[in-house]
């Protein structure tokens, strides 16, 4: 076997477990606050927001390590401060006292990145690469802030009410579905390709992926969204198929686009913090992206 492949079933088991144990902690906190600061359906999110909180700052400083070698190098901290900033809010958006600042304090974050990156700059006396350290920083906050928002908000969304029942609530569940769904496409284009590929997807951007790998990908992605769709208020089974295919797709997208990243960098990994898998940003690169496509989907249902 293979050191890389020994290397990925010996820590994806790992990281799958600890994942779960937070996602079942998220679960149960909603369940232990219910009423708890006004919140009649308990208090959404939390499991989420410690996960993302432990793995974003590391994923930004990968991140700024790939932007350095292109001399767009971010402000680490301010990048990793709105990041937080940004998760935090899509967390807050659930409490009805923040919604009448939810759209205004969310624009701040946005355009505060780059007024802060400027300050550093005039503080630090800097002009040479000014644009693309200011351009870094903006570009690090929202890859991985702004899809992390929408992760987060996609948590804690409220459901339409139909005759007085929520549907299509923002659960637990619902984000166990985009990462079991993404990473299935994972699998099942690996395996797939391996057994099938014949033709080259992008041979000059990711030469190891195929056209018969991404087909078997997306089927598994359909195989895994009809499988969670009982699990889910008011999703049938054909909507999960479909769900589970255009979200899977999205997230190979996801996984182009870091190598296009990488291959600019010159990069072949974005860290090493993971055997067989490489960096952080390798492995959540994929369900980063499918998280607004998957806010979107739900918010049409």
């Amino acid at each position: 076997m293979e050191s890389s492949l020994k290397n990925r079933l010996t820590y994806g088991p790992i990281m799958l477990a600890g994942l779960l144990g937070i996602l079942i902690l998220d679960h149960y906190v909603q369940a232990w606050t219910v009423g708890w600061g006004g919140a009649a359906r308990g208090v959404k999110g939390v499991g989420i927001l410690v996960l993302l909180g432990m793995l974003l700052p590391l994923a930004a400083v990968e991140l700024a390590r790939l932007f350095g070698a292109k001399h767009a190098r971010p402000f680490r901290f301010i990048a990793a401060s709105m990041i937080a900033g940004l998760v935090f809010h899509g967390w807050l958006t659930q409490f009805e006292w923040f919604k009448p600042v939810a759209a205004s304090s969310l624009a701040f974050i946005v355009v505060g990145t780059m007024i802060f990156a400027a300050l550093r700059l005039g503080v630090m006396k800097q002009v040479e690469d000014a644009i693309p350290v200011m351009a870094g920083t903006v570009l690090a906050t929202l890859y991985l802030g702004g899809q992390g928002w929408f992760l987060m908000a996609l948590r804690v969304k409220e459901g339409r009410l139909v005759e007085g029942v929520p549907v299509i609530e923002g659960t637990t569940m619902t984000v166990v579905m985009i990462l079991l769904t993404v990473k299935f496409t994972d699998i099942g284009a690996y395996f797939g390709g391996r057994a099938l590929g014949r033709h080259k997807l992008i041979p000059w951007l990711s030469p190891g992926k195929t056209w018969e790998g991404l087909l078997f990908g997306v089927m598994t992605a359909g195989l895994v969204g009809m499988a969670c769709a009982p699990w889910m208020v008011n999703l049938s089974l054909w909507k999960g198929l479909v769900f589970g295919v255009v979200i899977g797709g999205v997230g190979q997208l996801g996984d182009l686009l870091e190598s296009m990243m990488k291959r600019d960098a010159q990069m072949k990994d974005s860290g090493k913090l993971i055997p067989g898998f490489g960096g952080l940003l390798d492995v959540i690169d994929s369900p980063l992206l499918a998280a607004p496509f998957a806010y979107l989907l739900f918010s049409l249902v």
